[in-house]
């Protein structure tokens, strides 16, 4: 039986590309509804999709790039 292949280096960045995309979309639907309800507190769900959007444009292209997480 042969033994199952080991992942490739750009795994983990994928994973965590789509994990910081999922964050991001969430915040976004966060700010959305508290702005729709009068609330200020939207601002930091804009602020943490904005961080979370980096770090998923960040992980996507080291994981395109091929380089293993740090």
């Amino acid at each position: 039986m042969p033994l199952p292949a080991a992942p490739s280096p750009a795994a983990p960045a994928r994973r965590l590309a789509l994990y910081a995309a999922v964050v991001c979309a969430l915040a976004v639907a966060a700010a959305a509804v508290s702005f729709a309800r009068g609330s200020w507190l939207g601002v930091v769900w804009v602020l943490l999709a904005g961080v979370s959007s980096n770090m998923a444009w960040y992980y996507t292209r080291r994981a395109r790039a091929g380089r293993p997480a740090r």
